[in-house]
Formats: C-alpha cells, structure tokens, sequence
C-alpha cells in the first residue's frame, strides 16, 4: 500500500520554528489515517533542529538545488548558518520516506524545506519568491508526488491512480 508523507506540523504536532503548528483539518487525512496509509515526519526538527528555533530562509538570489549542492546557505536572521540541518533533514526525510513506502509527500508551503512552489525570499521581509524548499526538491528528484496543503485533491488523486 501506498503511503502519504506529511508534514508534522500540517498533523498537529507543534514543530514549527515558532513552537506552533499548522494542522489541517480535513477528511482526506482522517481517511489516509484510517486507511493506514499517513505518516508524519518533519525534516527539520529530523535533521537536528531544536523546538523553539529561529526563523532560516534560502539566501537570497539560491534555490534549493543549489543548498544541496553545497553553494548556497539556509540563514536565521542573525546570520547563523543552519544549512547542514536542513540539508541532513532533508536526507532523512527522503530515506524515512523510502522506508515508509511513500508514493506522495503534503508539505506546509512556504518553508524552506517542505516550500513546493514558493519559499521566503532570504530576506526575513515576508515576501516570498518561487521555487522549492531543499525536502520538497529532493523528494521530487527521487520520484515522489510532492504537494502542497492547498493540493490534498490532487494528491489523493495522484496516490489513488498510483496504487493501481
């Protein structure tokens, strides 16, 4: 069986930066749940990072690919570099994922891991700018669905015509 990946916050569980979560109330995951096929997984607190923690964005002008690469940096507003935590979560989450039997991945838009069409801009202003977080571009990369909160339809759509 086909399973789903999704993000800890978007479950409920408070992993977010700010200590909080996103959680998503819908039947889609009470089905998937009830079906056995959710799983629950956030790459940055996988890859080492504590809860509560500063807020980090790709620097600006990079993109995911280029993090992974190793020629770009993920930043907290001080300037620290935390770039090995997301890169190392990111990892995590695509061998927890390969473990776990997932076809789909429903990642929290906007973060610089789970991010699927935008991520923050590197600025720490709030304005946002297309691509991918480094989790959501790498699961892609290796094959699996990746969508947004916004996206449950279509994700069942997809998990659905993949399991046959």
């Amino acid at each position: 069986m086909d399973r789903v990946l999704v993000s800890a916050c978007l479950a409920g569980r408070p992993v977010r930066y700010d200590g909080r979560a996103r959680p998503v109330g819908d039947a889609l995951l009470d089905r998937w749940r009830a079906e056995g096929r959710l799983v629950v997984h956030c790459p940055e607190v996988a890859g080492g990072l504590p809860v509560p923690r500063p807020p980090a964005e790709i620097e600006p002008g990079a993109t995911a690919a280029d993090v992974l690469a190793g020629r770009a940096r993920i930043l907290t507003p001080a300037g620290d570099d935390v770039t090995a935590y997301f890169t190392a979560g990111a990892r995590a989450a695509l061998a927890f994922a390969r473990d776990r039997g997932v076809a789909v991945a429903v990642l929290k838009e906007s973060s610089p891991s789970c991010g699927l069409r935008e991520v923050y801009d590197g600025t720490f202003s709030g304005r946002r700018r297309p691509g991918p977080g480094v989790t959501a571009h790498l699961l892609a990369g290796h094959g699996i669905a990746v969508f947004t909160e916004h996206d449950l339809a279509a994700a069942d759509a997809r998990l659905r015509g993949a399991g046959r």
